[in-house]
């Protein structure tokens, strides 16, 4: 539903959005990005209540997605699934996801319905100005404690945020996360708050042989008990109970019941929706894409889309900005995994490792929208890829780090270039991989990736 408690404005209003697509198309044309979130941030700054204003003109309503990780990947899905219903949504799918990129989608709005990922911080501040018709939560992981805190002071800002949502907002929870699963559960009555739809997987063939050090959600969210766990997936997703009060895991509504994982080349999983089964092809590899297609299955049947139609729809679809993204480059080509924080960089880790030996591109950074904080690669499993590396080359802010860590690792030392400039390090591993290569950037070396690419003719802008 759109919200009613703004009009969309009169000519002041329409002076400082036209003020501000100005400024957007300029900086687009410099070539010196920003496009996706200068226009927004001029608006923000004219209009403090532009994203209520503007969100109020979408008469279909808008669904909002956070994570940790997977928001951009989910939206996508959702998307893809939108369009192909004829129902292309306004999207912010360059994956810019706090507010202002929220109010630089909405400035160019061309459909009658809202798809925002949003940022973890501010999911509470957009949801109260988009009243959203659909909140879509995949799951919380440790990352960038410098600027997110821990998460159960998120997942406390979450609840907050949910319990404020209007009575008529529908919520898409994972199951197999308590921290999100239990911001479906009603207080009051102890019961599924109505309009709730969990997702999760119950294919005990893919659960790890043992909890990862990489494990967050340790305690129950209503006495603080330690949980119990029979199986978990990734990280702390999982099926959990608590001893002590006897809270658990929701039985999922979408749920994969049976899941084969075929390394780079993707997936295919039985799942269970409310009255069958549909079969999903998945061009997107990785158990962690699973629990997206699972988040995005979810929020497809809430927004009125039939079984049978989201399947053929995710088949369809392509990689996110940087999530195994592949891009061709001479005569060979160069695969994009994002990693930012241990949960992530675990799955892209056991996901290549299905791949036989592998070069490897790794950049990391330590600039404000990474984190500061780095050490968070010494609680990924850089162990599991060790034997199987035929390159790697460490670039980025921390590439010395970077290097240090593959080697307490294991990984052997003749393997290991330390170049931390990002073009020079990249040509060196393109001319050493005999075909593809598999980058894997934290989020500000991806963007300069990514970058560099487009100013070769190589890949598109990402604001396009």
């Amino acid at each position: 539903m759109a919200s009613g408690r703004a009009g969309r404005g009169g000519p002041a209003f329409g002076a400082k959005r036209a003020l501000a697509r100005a400024i957007g198309a300029a900086s687009r044309r410099s070539g010196r990005g920003g496009g996706t979130t200068l226009p927004g941030r001029v608006l923000l700054r004219l209009e403090p209540e532009a994203i209520a204003r503007l969100g109020a003109g979408l008469s279909g309503g808008s669904t909002i997605i956070s994570a940790t990780n997977g928001k951009t990947t989910t939206a996508g899905m959702i998307a893809a699934i939108l369009a192909a219903e004829g129902r292309p949504p306004v999207h912010n799918r360059a994956g810019s996801n706090m507010t202002w990129g929220v109010a630089t989608a909405l400035l160019e709005q061309r459909g009658a319905e809202g798809l925002f990922e949003v940022d973890e911080a501010w999911l509470p501040r957009v949801a109260q100005q988009l009243d959203p018709r659909l909140i879509v939560l995949g799951n919380l992981f440790r990352d960038q404690l410098d600027r997110y805190g821990e998460m159960e002071a998120l997942a406390e800002e979450w609840a907050k945020a949910v319990a404020a949502a209007s009575p008529a907002t529908a919520l898409a929870l994972n199951a197999d996360d308590p921290l999100i699963a239990d911001l479906g559960r009603d207080p009051a009555t102890e019961r599924p708050r109505e309009g709730t739809l969990y997702f999760g997987i119950e294919d005990h063939s893919q659960a790890l042989p043992e909890l990862q050090h990489a494990f967050d959600a340790k305690h129950c969210r209503r006495c603080g008990h330690p949980y119990a766990y029979e199986v978990a997936f990734v990280g702390h997703l999982g099926h959990y109970s608590c001893p002590n009060c006897g809270a658990q895991r929701p039985r999922p509504d979408v749920a994969a019941t049976r899941i084969e994982l075929r390394g780079m080349e993707g997936s295919t999983a039985t799942v269970r929706v409310p009255g069958g089964e549909i079969e999903v092809e998945l061009p997107l590899p990785g158990l962690y894409n699973v629990y997206n297609a699972l988040a995005a299955i979810a929020a497809a049947l809430k927004l009125g889309v039939e079984p049978g139609r989201v399947a053929a729809a995710l088949r369809e679809m392509r990689a996110a900005f940087g999530r195994v993204e592949t891009i061709p480059i001479g005569d060979g080509e160069v695969s994009i995994l994002l990693i930012k924080n241990p949960a992530g960089a675990n799955e892209v880790l056991r996901t290549l490792a299905q791949e036989g030996e592998v070069d490897l591109w790794i950049a990391l950074n330590d600039r404000i929208a990474d984190g500061r904080d780095v050490s968070w690669v010494w609680d990924a499993d850089f162990e599991v890829l060790g034997g199987g590396v035929r390159r790697v080359t460490c670039a980025g802010t921390r590439a010395p780090e970077m290097a240090l860590r593959l080697k307490y690792a294991g990984w052997p030392e003749d393997r290991i270039t330390v170049e931390p400039e990002i073009a020079t390090s990249l040509d060196a591993a393109l001319a050493a991989a005999p075909g593809r290569l598999f980058a894997l950037p934290t989020y500000t070396a991806l963007l300069e990736l990514r970058k560099l690419l487009a100013d070769r003719g190589l890949a598109k802008e990402f604001w396009q």
